[in-house]
This record gives C-alpha cells, sequence and structure tokens, in this order.
C-alpha cells in the first residue's frame, strides 16, 4: 500500500520557508501565523523523519535534505496550480464565483445559501475553497471572504460582524469549562491563552486543529469545547448542536472579511444580501463583557 502524502498545507509551508528562508516572511505570503507555519514545518519534519532546516538565532538555513527536497515539490506545485487554473464550470455568463474558506461555506453560506438563490433563481454558483492569500489572487473569484488580520485582508475588504470568539460544546457534554478538555485553533492570535488572561483560568488544551471551522465540528460531536468565531458558531448554536459552555466572550484578532467586484452586479447583491443575513445573527448576540 502507497504510504499517504502529508497535507498540502505542510508542503507549502515548508515551500514558502524554504524560498524566504525565514517562517516570519512564508507567514506574510501565506497569510498564515509565524506559530502556525513553524508548526506545520515541524509536523513535516516529523512525517519525513528527518529535519528539513537548521534553527539560527537570526534565521534559517536548510539541511541537506532539505535541499534535496525543495526541486521535487515546486514543480508538482506550479503542475497544481496550472490544472486547477485550467478548471471551468463552463460560460461564466449567470455564473457568480465565491472564494471562501470550507469553514465558511459549511457554517455560513450552506445554511443560508438557498435564501439568497430564491431571490435570483436561474444564476449559477460555484464555491471555490480558498485559504491562502495566492489562493485568492488565482481564483479571480466575484466574491471573496478571506480569513486573517486586517492587514492580511487588504483595504478592499470589509470585516463580517459579530466578530469574537465564543466557548461552545455539545449539549450532552456535562462539567464546568474549567474540568473539560479544550480545542485549540492553531494559527490564530487569540485562543485560550488569551481565554485564561481575561476571563478565567483553564486548563492547557488537549485538542488541536488548524480551522475554526474544524474545532466547531470537533465540538459539535463532544470532544470538548471549542474556542471560536460566534459568526460562525450561530448556525450550530441555533440549531441546538453546540450550547455556550460559558457566557462570556474575547476579542479576536483575526476574523472574516469581504471583498466583491463591484464591476458585478450579482456580486453586490450577494454582499447585500449576506450583511442583511448576518445583521440578523448581531441582533440575537448578547452584548456581553469580558469576565462574566
Amino acid at each position: 500500500m502507497a504510504k499517504p502524502l502529508p497535507p498540502l498545507g505542510w508542503i507549502r509551508s515548508f515551500e514558502a520557508a524554504a524560498r524566504h528562508l525565514s517562517f516570519t516572511a512564508a507567514a506574510e505570503e501565506l497569510g498564515l501565523t509565524q506559530s502556525a507555519i513553524s508548526q506545520q514545518v515541524k509536523a513535516f519534519e516529523t512525517r519525513l523523519g528527518m529535519p528539513l532546516f537548521v534553527r539560527h538565532a537570526r534565521g534559517l538555513a536548510l539541511t541537506d535534505a532539505g535541499r534535496r527536497l525543495v526541486p521535487e515539490i515546486e514543480a508538482p506545485l506550479q503542475a497544481l496550480a496550472l490544472a486547477m487554473d485550467g478548471v471551468t464550470t463552463g460560460s461564466s455568463e449567470g455564473l457568480l464565483t465565491i472564494a471562501t474558506s470550507v469553514s465558511v461555506a459549511h457554517w455560513i453560506l450552506a445554511p443560508h445559501l438557498t435564501e439568497f438563490r430564491n431571490q435570483h433563481p436561474g444564476l449559477r454558483v460555484q464555491l471555490l475553497s480558498a485559504i491562502w492569500p495566492d489562493d485568492f489572487h488565482s481564483t479571480q473569484a466575484d466574491v471573496e471572504i478571506r480569513f486573517g488580520s486586517a492587514k492580511q485582508a487588504g483595504s478592499d475588504a470589509d470585516l463580517l460582524l459579530p466578530n469574537r470568539l465564543i466557548a461552545v460544546k455539545a449539549p450532552s457534554l456535562d462539567g464546568r469549562i474549567q474540568d473539560l478538555p479544550l480545542i485549540e485553533a492553531v494559527g490564530t492570535s487569540s485562543g485560550w491563552r488569551a481565554w485564561s488572561r481575561h476571563v478565567a483560568q483553564v486548563r492547557t488544551p488537549s485538542l488541536f486543529t488548524d480551522t475554526y471551522g474544524m474545532a466547531l465540528h470537533l465540538a459539535v460531536n463532544g470532544n470538548g469545547v471549542a474556542l471560536v468565531s460566534e459568526l460562525l458558531a450561530d448556525h450550530a448554536l441555533r440549531t441546538g448542536l453546540v450550547v455556550r459552555a460559558h457566557t462570556a466572550s474575547i476579542d479576536s484578532s483575526e476574523g472574516y472579511y469581504l471583498s466583491v467586484d463591484k464591476g458585478k452586479p450579482d456580486a453586490l447583491a450577494l454582499r447585500d444580501w449576506l450583511r442583511v443575513t448576518l445583521a440578523r445573527i448581531t441582533e440575537r448576540v448578547p452584548q456581553e463583557q469580558d469576565g462574566i
């Protein structure tokens, strides 16, 4: 049986870090945090069973294994990008292309999209999964929902609200937040450590993932308490898939940012519809203060 390939994200993080010889520069390019790049490269090295970088105080240097690997992965990545550029859905007439993360597509768009499509019969909608900033550059989408800081999102993108972090768990998971397993979305600036500083001391997380969407999915299935965007968690809360594990919420350093092609009426229509839809969520969110 063929050995399973490591996640594409690990490979891309390594390739970017190898080009720049810097985790920080790779993080800037890919729209992740320096910590996320470092963790993904470390996971890649663990999978391969060998170090790819020598970590110096002032930067990185490739090991012999790292130098041999770089050209081997550059060509496949370029071929994959070309293959994605060649995939189309036919004529773009009457087609609205939305580029966003799987988390947003799953937890925000999918529960509400029928309403928008009913308002615009005959409009075809294409959803593209995009994570890194260069993914968005190459999609040529009409609508983009980017995750990151305001700087990473760009000046043409507007922050979607609400944008605080809340603790959620499955209704069947009994116990206080201080005693339950915690789920951490790595690669974000605000997490359980910030919760301990601003709300109440909690234990160290024991389950880790790289997106709020997966953290929420893990919480739905009773794996522990997830600290996630309240915007993302709204549908799961309303349908009873999760409940609040604590009444408090904390600020988030990152968020979901909306950018649209202002020259396309269908994109503007989706923007206006999404703003109205999310305003309903904001109306349902209690205005809480840290420390409750």
